[in-house]
């Protein structure tokens, strides 16, 4: 099985939304301790390569992911394409400076993480990010697309979550804890957290002019234009009445106002191919501006997804089928 891209630029329903708002909280919370504790001490080399038991998991993985990227390589003596690939890993953390640490787990002493994990083959690569695991990818792979994945990884944990990485000392020093470095806090962080804020209080509206504003500044935030997206289709949805919407989409399929609201509908509850293939059988059946207004809104919809997503992969070639 060859590495797939990670899909974690968007959320979908609004447990997502609000799942990693708590992730991202939960971290905060846990380097504002490890500050208050004295922390801001730098790292060895050595200590960016950890072996993880059962028992250390919680401290070793958990805990630690709230600072920095966890990268799990699940490996065994006895697994041929492990002793490739773990050595890669091993260079790789050591060669991004704290970027992430590699938690090297033997599956054979530690049954139980594989199952947590549903590791069906090894070599497994796994992230934990903030608290929550992501699949990275399975079997050997070439060192240019695990760089990819890294590289992917760092971003969405410092855009999404802030965790900048740890500072590592070459010459050695401390007592190889890892703690975070201390990072001034970046020009929009205030609105970011206001549309957080706001999100977590209902008020859409707000939150939809916080991302702007940075965006205003800033055409290029990842996280804003995420942000956006999200909180303007959370708006659409708020005072529509289901059942309302679901019965006019059923009922008529020519009206393109219906099958817009019943797209927003679905994805909103998590529905991302219904919603995607809801748009596109509209597409095939209109034309001029109904099919433009039903095309913009379907790349809208594509933001809040994220573009690496592969139900959005497969959405885009069926749109540019339906248009061409």
């Amino acid at each position: 099985m060859q590495p797939r891209n990670m899909s974690m630029s968007g959320v979908v329903d609004l447990a997502a939304v609000k799942a990693a708002q708590e992730a991202k909280a939960k971290a905060e919370q846990a380097r504002a301790e490890a500050a208050r504790q004295g922390g801001g001490g730098a790292v060895t080399p050595a200590s960016l390569v950890i072996d993880v038991d059962e028992a250390g998991f919680e401290l070793d993985v958990l805990q630690r992911s709230t600072e920095v990227p966890v990268v799990i390589d699940f490996w065994a003596e006895w697994c041929e394409p492990c002793k490739q690939l773990s050595p890669l890993l091993e260079r790789l953390a050591v060669e991004y400076n704290g970027r992430f640490v590699l938690a090297k787990i033997d599956v054979d002493a530690n049954q139980m993480l594989m199952q947590q994990f549903g590791v069906q083959g090894i070599p497994a690569v796994f992230a934990v990010v903030a608290g929550q695991a992501l699949p990275l990818f399975q079997g050997a792979a070439a060192e240019a697309q695990i760089r990819g994945t890294l590289d992917q990884l760092v971003q969405v944990a410092e855009q999404r979550f802030g965790l900048t990485g740890l500072t590592v000392d070459a010459d050695g020093g401390a007592d190889g804890s890892p703690v975070a470095r201390e990072v001034p806090a970046g020009p929009y962080d205030a609105l970011l957290e206001a549309a957080v804020q706001a999100l977590d209080a209902g008020d859409f509206g707000g939150a939809v002019q916080a991302y702007k504003n940075v965006l205003s500044d800033d055409p290029g935030n990842t996280e804003a234009k995420l942000g956006l997206a999200q909180a303007e289709l959370l708006q659409r949805v708020q005072g529509l009445d289901p059942q309302k919407v679901r019965r006019d989409a059923a009922e008529k399929p020519g009206d393109v106002a219906a099958q817009i609201a019943g797209a927003d509908l679905d994805l909103v509850g998590g529905h991302v191919e219904d919603a995607f293939g809801r748009l596109i059988d509209t597409v095939r059946r209109t034309a001029g501006d109904d099919r433009d207004a039903v095309r913009v809104r379907l790349l809208e919809l594509f933001e809040v997804v994220g573009a690496d997503d592969p139900r959005v992969v497969a959405a885009r070639r069926a749109l540019a089928r339906a248009l061409f």
